[in-house]
């Protein structure tokens, strides 16, 4: 279907803006390593951006705090019971199809359990200088090259 003629300078209809997704995602850091390693995860291949790496973590529901959703994520996706740290940074990220995700990075460095893979294609500890060379999420880049560089942590 064509686009109705418009007179000159005359604005193009508002679209409708996506809303702004909120999530929560965990830094689970191995300190006790010389390496300093981190928790990541691989997506699934059916699942949208699959196969791509990311931290765990998800959304936040209604009435939860940060924390809360976060500890919840991390119980359902890998079965463990996650002492949540600081916030490490905020991201906003807007992706090609004009969906916008504002992604909240915790610190963990404590948790019981032991971490069972429930949802991913794989995960694996690495050496915080090493994310780079994995093929992460858009949304994390930024985090990546500065966690590698040593700036956040």
């Amino acid at each position: 279907m064509k686009e109705p003629i418009r007179k000159l300078n005359e604005p193009r209809p508002a679209q409708a803006a996506k809303p702004l997704r909120r999530v929560v995602a965990a830094l689970i850091l191995r300190d006790d390593d010389p390496d300093r390693k981190v928790f990541i995860c691989q997506r699934l291949a059916g699942q949208p951006m699959g196969l791509k790496w990311e931290f765990p973590g998800g959304k936040i529901e209604p009435g939860e705090t940060s924390e809360q959703a976060l500890a919840r994520e991390l119980s359902e996706e890998l079965g463990i019971n996650a002492t949540i740290g600081d916030r490490i940074t905020t991201i906003r990220h807007t992706y090609r199809n004009g969906g916008a995700i504002e992604i909240e990075f915790f610190l963990v460095r404590e948790f019981q359990g032991e971490l069972v893979n429930r949802i991913f294609q794989q995960m694996l500890w690495s050496p915080v200088a090493r994310l780079p060379d994995y093929d992460f999420l858009a949304a994390d880049l930024t985090l990546i090259r500065d966690l590698a560089a040593g700036k956040l942590l």
